[in-house]
């Protein structure tokens, strides 16, 4: 199996604005993406992230459902609430699904059931850095008894 790694990166300048493809973001620990308009002191919605395998599966593109990093080869769904994400200099928490909202539907009519279990992971950042387009994702479990189910 190849290592996960970064296909795409974006930000949302403000409310239901166009995603802005970006080529790196800064993650701010305990903020979120620098310059998005859903980072949150202390949320647990500060960063989505997406896998590119489920997007192929149902004829979509990066960007799509309005994540903010799009991953491959990393299985999503087999993420834990604790479980954290090495990616690039900063350090990621994931803290639960992502469960779509009609806004989907806006994209295409019948996505937001279509995503329904897989639309992608919430996560906060833990620790600051660059990410970047191409970086390696190093999946770090989280210790037994810190995990939800």
């Amino acid at each position: 199996m190849n290592p996960a790694v970064v296909v795409a990166l974006f930000r949302c300048p403000g409310h239901r604005a166009p995603l802005e493809p970006m080529n790196e973001i800064w993650a701010e620990a305990g903020w979120g993406i620098q310059g998005d308009a859903h980072a949150r002191p202390d949320s647990s919605r500060q960063v989505l992230l997406m896998d590119l395998e489920t997007l192929e599966a149902l004829a979509l593109w990066p960007g799509a459902v309005r994540e903010n990093i799009t991953l491959q080869g990393l299985p999503l769904h087999q993420l834990r609430s604790g479980d954290r994400l090495q990616i690039g200099d900063a350090l990621l928490e994931i803290t639960k699904p992502c469960t779509p909202c009609a806004r989907m539907d806006e994209i295409r009519p019948g996505l937001q059931e279509a995503l329904r279990g897989r639309r992608g992971m919430l996560a906060r950042v833990l620790q600051s850095g660059w990410i970047r387009r191409g970086d390696p994702v190093r999946w770090l479990r989280a210790p037994d008894g810190s995990r939800d189910v």
